[in-house]
């Protein structure tokens, strides 16, 4: 919502000061350097990147528009499924979680939670090291450092998403260049013109220049950069899903395990102590 007036702004501040002083709008329409110019960014788009990247660049594009997917209320709902599976495994066992580990998007344990239960990458993350468990793997530096490194592809896959986005931005000033240069050489074949005429078609090419520097600057390389920051605070949610595993295989409390994990959180996501606490203990026996 945020970013869409934003871009709204950005609007009203150029043409709105454009206008006021004194310039006409019928110049500005110049749809076929929009054409050039934006028709031309998503096509090398295209051509630079597998349609993998593409799908996803324009996906992470519109969770611009949608804001962060996680909100604290979701990071508490994750820190009690936390505490619920690390409790269930203090008192009976690893093997008391491999029919929710096996088959978890028909747990009835994970099903309490809608949140985290809804989202198949995290249930996927946190069933694999748990599945570990079950299979006896419980060194919590081996399990530390091979979820780092699960992160660390995941980060590196975001990293290209932005790349992309931040290229396509980068991509609207030159094209816009190309737009302008377009104008000149038709501006040229009419060079015996009139003055008047001439000056129009001037103005026409120019708008290209205008417009690829305004898309860049004025809407996407923002967009990008929003993106890349959506992307990197969804990650705590991973980030925090490790620092509760690990705090568990290293022996502590489920109620320990779980203050690790919410120190994983940024401040304005971190549900305080009190909130845990109390949100753990409304929870039914683990069963």
């Amino acid at each position: 919502m945020f970013a869409l007036i934003g871009m709204v702004a950005v609007v009203v501040c150029v043409i709105g000061s454009y206008v006021a002083m004194g310039g006409k709008l019928s110049v500005l329409n110049q749809p076929f350097e929009v054409v050039i110019i934006f028709g031309a960014g998503i096509s090398a788009f295209v051509i630079a990147n597998p349609m993998r990247v593409v799908k996803a660049g324009f996906a992470k594009l519109g969770s611009v528009f949608k804001g962060v997917k996680y909100k604290k209320e979701d990071y508490l709902e994750l820190l009690t499924m936390q505490y619920q599976c690390f409790k269930l495994m203090k008192q009976k066992g690893a093997l008391a979680l491999e029919q929710h580990v096996e088959n978890p998007h028909e747990s009835a344990l994970f099903s309490e939670f809608p949140k985290f239960h809804a989202d198949h990458h995290a249930v996927d993350f946190f069933c694999d090291y748990l599945r570990l468990m079950t299979l006896g793997s419980d060194n919590p530096h081996e399990i530390e450092s091979l979820m780092e490194q699960e992160l660390e592809v995941h980060h590196a896959e975001d990293h290209t998403y932005q790349h992309a986005l931040t290229n396509l931005a980068e991509s609207f000033p030159a094209l816009g260049i190309v737009a302008a240069v377009l104008g000149v050489i038709k501006t040229m074949g009419s060079i015996s013109e009139p003055p008047e005429v001439l000056g129009g078609l001037i103005a026409g090419a120019l708008v290209g220049t205008f417009l690829g520097i305004l898309l860049c600057y004025g809407w996407f390389a923002p967009l990008a950069s929003a993106a890349k920051q959506i992307m990197d605070e969804e990650s705590t949610y991973m980030t925090c899903m490790k620092a509760g595993i690990t705090a568990h295989l290293q022996g502590y409390a489920p109620q320990v395990s779980v203050e690790f994990a919410r120190k994983a959180l940024a401040h304005h996501n971190r549900p305080s102590f009190i909130e845990v606490e109390e949100a753990v203990g409304s929870l039914p026996a683990p069963a």
